[in-house]
This record gives C-alpha cells, sequence and structure tokens, in this order.
C-alpha cells in the first residue's frame, strides 16, 4: 500500500516529468510545482545563469533546498531536476515524504526531445549523447532505488503514461 498523499517525479532530463506532472496533478488535484522553475523563481535568474555563476555545485545547493521545502507541504506533486538524486538526503526525503514515481526513458528519446532547448546547461557540450550516456551511467540505480513505481516514456503520449500512472497509484491505494 502506498501513501501518495504527495507524488514526486523523478528521471533524466527530457523524460517527460514537467508535462506528466502538470497533467497528473490536475488529474489527482494535486498542487503542480516543478523544482527547476520553482528555483528560477525564487532566485530571479534561469538554471543556465545560475550553473554559469556558481557551477553545477551551487546549483546543487540551491536545489536541495528547494526540495526539502517543496517536499514538507501537502497534496502536491513536484516535478523534479534530473539530478535531484544525487543528494543522499534528497532521496530519503522523497521517499519518505510521499510516492516517488521514476519516468524512465532511452538517451535517444532524451536526445529527441532536448534538442532544440537551449536551458540545459549540462547539454552545452560537443557530444550530448556521450554526456546524456555518461549521466544516465551515474544516476540510473539511483533512480530505480528511490523509485516506489517506474514508467517507461519512450515513444508514449502524456496523456497515455498519465493513465498509466493514475492506474496504478489507484491499485496501490486498493481503490
Amino acid at each position: 500500500m502506498l501513501d501518495c498523499d504527495n507524488i514526486f517525479l523523478i528521471g533524466p532530463m527530457g523524460s517527460g516529468k514537467s508535462a506528466v506532472g502538470r497533467q497528473l496533478a490536475e488529474r489527482l488535484g494535486l498542487e503542480f510545482v516543478d523544482s527547476d522553475a520553482e528555483i528560477e523563481s525564487r532566485t530571479g535568474v534561469d538554471i543556465p545563469y545560475i550553473f554559469e555563476r556558481e557551477g553545477e555545485a551551487g546549483f546543487r545547493v540551491r536545489e536541495r533546498e528547494v526540495l526539502e521545502l517543496l517536499t514538507r507541504r501537502d497534496h502536491v506533486l513536484v516535478s523534479t531536476g534530473g539530478g535531484a538524486i544525487l543528494d543522499a538526503g534528497t532521496r530519503e526525503r522523497l521517499r519518505s515524504r510521499g510516492c516517488v514515481v521514476y519516468l524512465r526513458t532511452s538517451v535517444g528519446q532524451q536526445l529527441a526531445r532536448t534538442r532544440r532547448n537551449r536551458s540545459r546547461p549540462l547539454l552545452n557540450s560537443d557530444d550530448p549523447r556521450a554526456t546524456l550516456e555518461r549521466l544516465m551511467q551515474q544516476r540510473a540505480a539511483l533512480y530505480e532505488e528511490t523509485a516506489d513505481l517506474t514508467v517507461n516514456t519512450d515513444g508514449r503520449r502524456v496523456g497515455t503514461v498519465v493513465d498509466e500512472i493514475a492506474a496504478r497509484l489507484a491499485a496501490a491505494r486498493g481503490t
């Protein structure tokens, strides 16, 4: 039986966390919050600027602090950044404060979904595929161990993924 008053979406960039999160939150009557958008709102600058000025380490501190606050809310669905699970404390907070759903996707699908997006600092490299492969190698096991549910998003429409998650959550609740 899962306690899903709060839902936290994890997964790599381009897995669909924001798009799925918006629709799933609406379906379930939860408040939707994108942790990256919340960081931008609180700082008044975009994520690439934070990376440029503070590096990834500085961004991760901000991310950890924002997720500490967001995971304390009630009846919320939070879409986390792809690297949020790197912090052991954040992984524990996600697991203990709600239901964690891992949106799994392939590197090929990530490339297709992120190729036109210039706001992803980790992909500003000569070889985005190699970067995504490296990140997946580092993070896949952390996503798996943190998740209560894993849903594949490759080649699937947002609505179909939302339907699957809603059905699986209802089944896990026994409703």
